[in-house]
């Protein structure tokens, strides 16, 4: 990092653990495992504080089954710091990758160690070496260099140990690339490396050999050193290293909700959440057996409070409320000893409806402040579609990577799986996953349940939304993509979500990217829910200016919305975008209906569903038909 900097968020995504990414000079690096970050290149360990990277998110670290998350270091140099600033000099480790490279004026192919630096020269005219473009890969998450030797040779631990090159025919195709033996003049052109079949079969396991035998991928584990490796039984596919496909980091996030009740401040439980208090109060716990019971509780308490140099945080508290707020902040979870498993009680669904229920109600703490507008300084043409609508001056959002796949966005693997891709100790350990905070504000919007039910219950909307149903449940299965319930109720919030935010980004000027919607939706009829949070939460100050909220306000929202609603009636690619939804699909797998780029998609990452699921016929209905829209305009 000292010499390629890059942003703390983005090691989380997109170039988080396993990712490859190209710093000055055009050389590809792909980000190490987990196991030597905070530490210094030369290996020294003095003046270290981890404390001050420790991340406490309790509703998350109950999900991910983690004791704490810790943001990536940031790069202090030496020579500008003294030495009573600790962390001076911790890095984040990359290995160089592809590991072959080849000679532009020669063809030479020559392979060289993850850890090489610099630009190197050809052995045999002195040129620059440049990595290749390709790489293999396979379903589980493995990479590799692409098996050069094999794939010439046609034998799957080759004998021949010949000078290889890499030749360019003039063809623009990959049959145009070609790898020849010097040794013993054995030629194979790249045509076809990159070709996947339905069933899961690649050309490149199925005739590296030519006579029926398979080459599996061997399972290298690249990201966490030369020696890291698995047994693999999926088939190896050739890609270029640029690929969209090749990585995809798998991030979890939640918003800050407090813990405090009328006896217990959330401020004394977020101090005993935090360094250095929470690390002293795991560590009592961990000696007492890791169990955060009454009893163990107590004696950790009594122990922390009768260190000196913590006595003046306690003083405006009495001890029953420390005991009380310790119990809060740890008994509800342990630490790392009672977290084993993956059956853990707490999903998604519990995530979101503990969300749901708080953003209902006015809350006024330090990492999150939530106003109830009155309706009645809002418009009725607008407001009778909405039970409530709620601004959140202040929000906290962390977002942690608990994995990543290639090939497919999703490939079935469990919580557990996941995080073991990350590093190569044993996760038990060292339970901790990368993440960030980011601070924001946003707009809540409560639909009107009487009005939702009712829309919903028409038989257009679910002959419409079950066919758009049926279609992603065939990609699914295809494309190893991950299960999820398409409603009308589901399709209308999100298609909401996405026309509203692409409407503020003209009213408001936050860049595309700056706007994120949080959808809460359920068709429970005990516990329903139809809520869309739209927010902005970023690193910098536009995250946090106050102009989303203020648009929020009666008098604003309402032409924001009516716009929306009234860009939504026609996109500048109809008839075609509506016709096409309405009989094949478009859009990302084909999972959206009358939903195109000059209408209704936004940036992937604000949208949480890759940018399928859309329909604007569900929300203001189509040119024939506009009774069958949630919105009457």
């Amino acid at each position: 990092m000292a010499n390629n900097p890059i942003r703390r968020s983005q090691l989380i995504a997109p170039f988080g653990v396993g990712a490859m990414l190209v710093v000055q000079g055009g050389i590809g690096l792909l980000t190490a495992g987990l196991d030597h970050w905070y530490e210094r290149e030369d290996g020294t360990k003095n003046n270290l504080d981890l404390d001050e990277y420790i991340i406490e998110e309790w509703r998350l670290q109950k999900l991910l089954q983690v004791d704490h998350f810790r943001l990536p270091p940031d790069y202090r140099e030496p020579w500008r710091y003294d030495g009573s600033v600790p962390n001076i000099g911790l890095t984040v480790p990359f290995h160089r990758f592809p590991r072959w490279h080849f000679c532009p004026r020669c063809d030479l192919l020559d392979e060289r160690p993850l850890s090489e630096r610099g630009r190197p020269k050809c052995p045999e005219c002195q040129s620059d070496l440049f990595q290749v473009p390709f790489v293999s890969m396979c379903e589980a998450g493995h990479l590799q260099d692409f098996p050069w030797r094999e794939w010439v040779h046609r034998q799957l631990i080759p004998t021949c140990m010949g000078t290889l090159r890499l030749k360019a025919t003039g063809s623009a195709s990959l049959s145009g690339q070609k790898v020849k033996c010097d040794e013993c003049n054995m030629e194979r052109t790249l045509s076809q490396i990159m070709t996947a079949y339905p069933d899961g079969s690649t050309f490149l396991s199925k005739e590296l050999v030519g006579d029926g035998t398979i080459f599996y991928c061997p399972g290298y584990r690249t990201w966490l050193g030369e020696d890291a490796k698995d047994l693999c039984t999926a088939h190896l596919r050739g890609s270029l290293r640029s690929a969209a496909n090749v990585y995809f980091a798998q991030i979890r996030s939640s918003i800050y909700l407090p813990r405090g009740n009328d006896t217990v401040s959330d401020e004394l439980i977020n101090l005993l959440s935090n360094p250095p208090l929470s690390t002293v109060l795991k560590t009592v716990l961990d000696a007492l057996g890791g169990i955060a019971i009454k009893g163990n509780l107590e004696r950790a308490v009594e122990s922390m409070i009768r260190q000196e140099r913590y006595a003046a945080k306690f003083n405006p508290y009495k001890e029953d409320q420390i005991l009380r707020a310790a119990y809060i902040a740890f008994g509800d979870r342990g630490t790392s000893k009672a977290l084993e498993g993956d059956d853990f009680p707490v999903g998604e669904d519990d995530l979101r409806r503990e969300e749901f229920a708080i953003l209902q109600t006015p809350i006024d703490e330090e990492l999150l402040s939530i106003k109830q507008a009155d309706l009645k300084n809002y418009e009725r043409d607008i407001t009778q579609y909405f039970s409530r609508i709620m601004l959140l001056d202040k929000l906290r959002e962390t977002r942690a990577m608990t994995g990543f796949t290639r090939v497919f966005a999703t490939n079935g693997q469990s919580l557990s799986d996941q995080k073991a891709m990350l590093r190569k100790t044993a996760i038990l350990s060292n339970n901790w996953l990368p993440a960030y905070v980011v601070y924001g504000e946003g707009i809540f919007f409560e639909f009107d349940e009487e009005r939702v039910i009712s829309w919903e219950g028409q038989p257009e909307i679910i002959d419409r939304i079950q066919n758009l149903d049926r279609r992603y449940r065939r990609v699914q299965q295809n494309r190893r993509l991950q299960a999820q319930l398409v409603t009308p109720r589901f399709v209308l919030l999100h298609t909401f979500a996405h026309i509203l935010m692409n409407r503020l980004t003209f009213e408001c000027g936050y860049s595309s990217a700056a706007l994120r919607e949080r959808l809460y939706v359920s068709n429970d009829p005990e516990r329903p829910m139809a809520g869309v949070l739209i927010y902005t939460a970023d690193g910098d100050a536009e995250g946090t200016m106050g102009g989303l909220v203020r648009m929020g306000k009666g008098g604003y929202i309402e032409p924001v919305i009516r716009r929306a609603l009234q860009d939504a009636t026609w996109c500048s690619a109809d008839p075609v975008c509506t016709e096409i939804g309405g009989s094949g699909g478009q859009g990302p797998d084909s999972c959206n209906l009358a939903a195109c780029h000059n209408c209704t998609l936004v940036p992937e990452t604000a949208c949480e569903h890759f940018n399928r699921f859309l329909d604007r016929v569900a929300v203001v209905g189509d040119i024939t038909r506009p009774e069958i829209g949630y919105f009457q305009i």
